[in-house]
Formats: C-alpha cells, sequence, structure tokens
C-alpha cells in the first residue's frame, strides 16, 4: 500500500493540513486541563465532549486501519486524537467531584463498550468494502455528535451570557479542521469524510458567532458597570457639607457683639464627608 497517492497532490496538501489543523483541536483544551490540575478542581467543566471525541478517535482510526486505500493521514491523526483525548478523560477523572466521575466513569465504560461491540461485531458479521461502509457511516453519526456536543456549552453561554466554559480556539481549530477534512474527502470521494465535515462547518460558525456575541455584550455590561461605579464615587466625593463649630458660648458672643458695635463671628470650619 503506498503511504501518499502522488497522483493526485492535493490530497498530500489538504491531508497534511487537516493533521495539523486536527492536531491543533486536540490540544486547544491543553490549557483548560492545565488549569484544573492546578486547581485540582474540574471547576464546573463537563466531561461530555472529551468522552465522545475519544470514542469518536478510536472509531475512525478502526475505519482508516481496515478501509482499502490510502488512509495513512486518517490513521496518523486519529491515532493521537485517540492518545490526547485518553489523558483528558484520566484527568478529568482524577480531579472531578465524587458525583462527576461517578458519571464521567460511566460513561466512558459505556462508549468504550460500544466501541468493543462496533470492532468485533463489523469484524465477524461484515466483509470487505461492506463493513468499511457500515463503519464509515457509524464515524459519520459520531462525528456529528462530536460536533454537536459543544451544544451543551452553548446552551450554557446563553443561559448565563456569559463565554467562560466556551475555550474559542477550540471552535476556531474544529472550523478549520472541517474545512481541510471536507476537501480531503472530496478528493478522495469518500462520503464518510466528506459528510459531518460539512455539519462540523456550520457548527463551528455558530458558535463562534455566538461567542463574539456574547463576547461584546460582556465588554459592553462591564464598561457601564465601570461608569456607574465611577459617578457614584464622584457623586459621594462632592455630595459633602461645611458644619460652623462655635469656638465660644453664644453669651460670649453676644458680649462681644454689644462690645464692638458690629457682628463678629469667631468661627471655626469643620468639614464632614457625606456617606450617602
Amino acid at each position: 500500500m503506498e503511504i501518499f497517492d502522488v497522483q493526485h497532490p492535493l490530497i498530500l496538501v489538504f491531508g497534511i493540513l487537516g493533521n495539523i489543523v486536527s492536531t491543533g483541536v486536540y490540544f486547544a483544551p491543553m490549557p483548560t486541563f492545565v488549569e484544573i490540575w492546578k486547581a485540582k478542581s474540574t471547576k464546573g467543566f463537563e466531561s461530555l465532549p472529551y468522552v465522545v471525541s475519544l470514542f469518536s478517535a478510536l472509531l475512525w482510526l478502526y475505519y482508516a486501519l481496515m478501509k482499502e486505500g490510502n488512509t495513512f493521514l486518517l490513521i496518523t491523526i486519529n491515532a493521537l486524537g485517540s492518545l490526547v483525548e485518553a489523558v483528558y478523560v484520566i484527568i478529568f477523572i482524577i480531579y472531578a467531584t465524587s458525583h462527576a466521575k461517578k458519571h464521567t466513569c460511566k460513561i466512558v465504560i459505556g462508549t468504550m463498550a460500544l466501541w468493543v461491540v462496533i470492532c468485533v461485531g463489523s469484524f465477524m458479521l461484515l466483509e470487505g468494502a461492506k463493513r468499511a461502509l457500515v463503519v464509515g457511516w457509524l464515524c459519520v453519526g459520531v462525528s456529528i455528535c462530536v460536533f454537536a456536543a459543544p451544544l451543551t456549552i452553548l446552551c450554557e453561554v446563553v443561559k448565563t451570557k456569559s463565554v467562560q466554559f466556551m475555550p474559542f480556539p477550540l471552535s476556531c481549530f474544529l472550523t478549520l479542521s472541517a474545512i481541510m477534512w471536507f476537501v480531503y474527502g472530496m478528493l478522495t470521494l469518500d462520503l464518510c469524510v466528506t459528510v459531518p465535515n460539512i455539519v462540523g462547518f456550520v457548527l463551528g460558525m455558530i458558535q463562534m458567532a455566538l461567542y463574539q456575541y456574547y463576547k461584546e455584550r460582556s465588554k459592553v455590561a462591564s464598561y457601564i458597570i465601570h461608569a456607574v461605579s465611577e459617578h457614584t464615587v464622584n457623586i459621594k466625593l462632592s455630595n459633602s457639607e461645611v458644619y460652623p463649630m462655635d469656638s465660644g458660648g453664644r453669651e460670649d458672643q453676644e458680649h462681644n457683639n454689644d462690645n464692638a458695635g458690629v457682628e463678629v463671628v469667631n468661627l471655626k470650619p469643620h468639614v464632614l464627608m457625606s456617606s450617602s
């Protein structure tokens, strides 16, 4: 089997570009997991997108290994993806709360059991091109789920009007990756690669648009709060009153006024800052 098909150089170009961008996709969540590791807490992040990504990478790896033809670039990126996503899931399980840990373990066990059933079942019951076709369309379904998995985060973004739990680099790399693999699938005439990346591109654009929208809203809200806060402080500083304090009694003042024939006020000012 030839590693690269030199008769179609664009396949090589977009395959390599797909590998590079997809590597960015897999490593985009790394700052999040570094933060989790430092804080010793998952800090409200969800494990589902990473478990589904692990399942998808393993299934695509199986598809690439059994499919005839030039699949070397599919093998390399999905082998890397399986390793990276497995590390993410392990880190999440280590630092998750007791409830989140049990929930994640159940999902991992369920998805890995399903992967084994698919691999063993397709190997025993199907042959050749038919096996690749069935597994390939299963990969399509799972890939769409991978692209749709961040929708749970999008719901949280809309609900809280905050992009705290939505990493923009991941959405950006997912969109670029979808473009690269879409072209690769078109050039190799592989519908199983082409179809899910159309969906991935659309969902990626939606994610980035929402991120930008709520980020701008957050900036405006922060500016308004800051401006109102400064205005309030200025009002407090300017709202001061001067209260005269007598240096002597009233009788002394009247006596002095009578003697001098003129009104003399012997006062010392005392400034009090208003607290309201």
